[in-house]
């Protein structure tokens, strides 16, 4: 569980294409930054990335991957400066112990559309990495905006007792307060939230959500 006080959530921004993006997410309070190399609107290459990761300064960031092998996987994140890898793929624990060998912070994502998904959560992330939960949306690879149940949400979160969770899909600066009341995560996800379009964020959206969580 986050020990930063009620509401005080970190928060993860996917999905960034630009480095001044960045920059603005890592002053509004963003804890950890996202990327992507899975495919989509939001696809950036190892050039964009790496302006990406010299914007965040401090904070990390992580690269979204769909199916790369974890010679891939490494080799962009030493590319770039990525610190971990969040891995939409699948993969299993053999290249999680790989990724985590490398000093790179691994986040497993699960999909769930019912409570008989859950128990795809149940095994540990290798190297002490965290679980991302998010609604799975037929033939896409992430979220697409869509909200999550927060009632498979929170199941999702008592199964995962003693685990890190990241919580994902159709977060908004109207719905994050409640969505972190009803499940606790220990962080929040969001991408098309904060957007103008696809890949563009909007500051005042990102100011909007931050606010929401006690971040203003």
């Amino acid at each position: 569980m986050n020990d930063l006080g009620p509401g005080r959530v970190p928060v993860k921004i996917c999905g960034l294409t630009r480095a001044h993006d960045a920059a603005e997410a890592v002053r509004l309070g963003a804890r950890y930054l996202g990327v992507i190399f899975a495919g989509g609107p939001r696809l950036v290459d190892a050039r964009c990335a790496r302006s990406i990761v010299q914007a965040a300064g401090p904070v990390p960031v992580i690269g979204v991957f769909g199916g790369q092998r974890g010679d891939e996987i490494l080799n962009c994140c030493r590319a770039t400066g990525l610190r971990g890898a969040q891995l939409h793929g699948g993969g299993g624990p053999a290249l999680e112990r790989e990724l985590a060998a490398a000093g790179l912070e691994v986040i497993r994502v699960i999909r769930v559309d019912s409570i008989q998904a859950l128990d795809l959560i149940d095994e540990p992330v290798e190297g002490g990495g965290a679980v991302l939960v998010e609604p799975r949306v037929e033939g896409r690879l992430g979220g697409a905006g869509v909200p999550l149940s927060l009632e498979l949400a929170a199941l999702a979160r008592r199964r995962l007792e003693g685990h890190r969770m990241f919580l994902a899909g159709g977060l908004t600066p109207d719905n994050v307060a409640q969505a972190v009341s009803r499940v606790s995560p220990d962080a929040v996800d969001v991408s098309s939230g904060v957007e103008q379009i696809p890949g563009i964020k909007d500051a005042h959206r990102m100011a909007r959500f931050m606010e929401a969580l006690g971040w203003g």
